[in-house]
């Protein structure tokens, strides 16, 4: 299949099971929230879709290939079970808390700056792969592309920065659907990140020169000053 082709057939069934999901939870399509998320969400992709093919075709294939792949930890393909479940469990949880049980009563307001938050997020996840044309979904050393350590731009700061916008990716989402509660989930995420990232740096500091002196010099994993 082309890349292109691949990537419209992805992004449909992506967004179609996304759609079900959080409409089918909320019980209702008058779901502004909802709609609102979808929307924002469908436009990013379609423009960060196009940025990639333009720019990083690699890349964009490495992120188009399944999250269970050869050469990748068996602890990495455990870890992302919960993982997914809790992104695809919290965005019901998130549209059944505003839309159907209505626990959370959140002003307009706060929805419209959570959506300028998401966009802001994917800003700084499309940096992060800007930089690093290695940043594949699954822990693996890509040998076959010559992968070398990143030091530049967000990795100059912190070692996981895909990991530290996938979180204010996820605080975003909760606050466009409209759930308050749903950011009770973060700290359920930062520790599974958190079993990963160690996933992923046993893989990199055995596999991958010179990941050690770097991580020597970047002493931070996912926030600067914190951790």
């Amino acid at each position: 299949m082309g890349l292109v082709l691949n990537l419209i057939v992805q992004t449909i069934l992506w967004y179609g099971v996304m759609g079900a999901i959080i409409f089918g939870a909320a019980g209702t399509t008058n779901y502004v929230g909802g709609w609102l998320y979808l929307g924002e969400m469908i436009v990013i992709s379609a423009v960060f879709g196009a940025y990639a093919i333009r720019v990083d075709p690699e890349l964009l294939r490495e992120r188009l290939k399944p999250p269970i792949q050869k050469g990748q930890p068996l602890a990495d393909k455990l870890i992302l079970v919960p993982l997914l479940l809790i992104i695809f469990a919290g965005m019901g949880f998130m549209a059944a808390d505003a839309a159907r049980w209505r626990w959370s009563m959140m002003p307009p307001s706060v929805q419209w700056a959570g959506c300028g938050l998401l966009l802001a997020s994917f800003l700084f996840i499309g940096w992060t792969m800007r930089t690093n044309s290695f940043a594949a979904p699954v822990v693996k050393i890509q040998k076959n592309r010559g992968q070398t350590v990143i030091t530049t731009g967000p990795y100059a700061i912190v070692r996981h920065p895909m990991y530290s916008g996938a979180l204010f990716y996820f605080a975003a989402t909760s606050l466009v659907l409209g759930s308050w509660w749903g950011l009770a989930m973060i700290p359920l995420l930062v520790l599974l990140l958190g079993i990963r990232i160690g996933i992923e740096e046993k893989t990199l500091r055995v596999g991958l020169e010179g990941y050690d002196q770097y991580a020597r010099r970047v002493r931070w994993r996912l926030f600067p000053f914190i951790w």
